[in-house]
């Protein structure tokens, strides 16, 4: 009878149990899970990533930490990129950012001037380090922001580089401006802005690079230790004509070495270096006869 009376108690307890459980429910942890749910928490969630902005890329960082962009105009899925580069020497040659930048403004205001099968791009400066230098801002700035006297000390970037002596043709860490000695780096590509403008060219292949400097008064090619490019004489015959500069095979009055077009020539990209005639004025209607000529070659090239 005692054994009966405990088998009776047992049964009693589980029943009570079951009970329990089937009014509560599955357990927590068993509980189905809902698809797109996270187990325990709320729906779990996809944040979508912002699409790609194809009007201007930040190709990299000057040795102040200051950003380099690239702007581009035309049909995003060209084939062929043409690229017009300013501002490399900075503050020294201020006006090379403008023409830069009066570029860009043409482009983005008028209509059929860039051929279907062509992108521009349009790097306004290369070296902000040295344009903040002297002008205080990287941005968009008047012919008359620019001071008068010396300028040398915004040629060079927050290392106190030349740029267009950092390049790997003829690289030498002991470099020459005119009759000055400059620092071309610690080794070639040794400065972010350098690299910038490699990688960019790695990446991309543009077919042509048009690179502003000043102060000469003209087109020049380019080549290192080969035959110049056909495609680089035609250039710089093509806006010389245009623009009404003096056409040059290759710039020579005095030794350059880590020159930023000679390297691409080496690379096998056309490029040619127009230098305008002062450090101030940005010769906006020659340059604007020079790219469209330029352009309108590059897009007839291959059909």
């Amino acid at each position: 009878m005692k054994n009966l009376l405990i088998l009776l108690v047992v049964l009693a307890l589980l029943a009570g149990a079951g009970w329990f459980f089937f009014m509560k429910g599955p357990a927590e942890s068993e509980a189905p899970v809902v698809p797109g749910e996270q187990v325990g928490g709320p729906a779990a969630t996809t944040t979508p990533e912002a699409p790609a902005d194809e009007t201007k890329t930040v190709i990299g960082t000057s040795a102040g930490g200051r950003t380099i962009t690239a702007y581009h105009f035309g049909p995003t899925s060209a084939q062929k990129e043409v690229v017009f580069l300013g501002g490399i020497h900075g503050g020294y040659s201020p006006n090379t950012a403008l023409v830069a930048y009066d570029l860009m403004d043409y482009l983005e205001g008028a209509s059929g001037i860039i051929p279907d099968n062509v992108k521009v791009t349009v790097i306004p400066v290369l070296n902000p380090d040295g344009l903040f230098e002297v002008v205080g801002t990287t941005e968009r700035f008047a012919s008359s922001e620019i001071p008068t006297g010396d300028r040398s000390e915004g040629r060079f970037n927050g290392n106190k580089v030349d740029l267009n002596r950092n390049f790997a043709c003829d690289w030498n860490a002991k470099a020459v401006w005119q009759t000055k000695q400059v620092s071309g780096g610690t080794s070639a590509f040794s400065e972010p802005e350098a690299k910038a403008i490699r990688d960019y060219v790695n990446t991309k292949s543009p077919a042509a690079v048009v690179a502003y400097y000043s102060a000469a008064g003209g087109v020049y090619g380019s080549n290192c230790h080969g035959d110049i490019l056909k495609a680089t004489t035609d250039l710089t015959n093509e806006y010389a004509k245009a623009s009404g500069y003096s056409a040059h095979a290759v710039f020579d009055y005095y030794e350059t070495t880590g020159d930023m077009t000679n390297w691409l020539a080496k690379e096998g990209i056309p490029a040619i270096s127009v230098l305008l005639s002062t450090h101030t004025d940005a010769e906006w209607a020659k340059n604007k006869a020079g790219v469209e000529a330029v352009l309108e070659y590059i897009g007839n090239i291959g059909g």
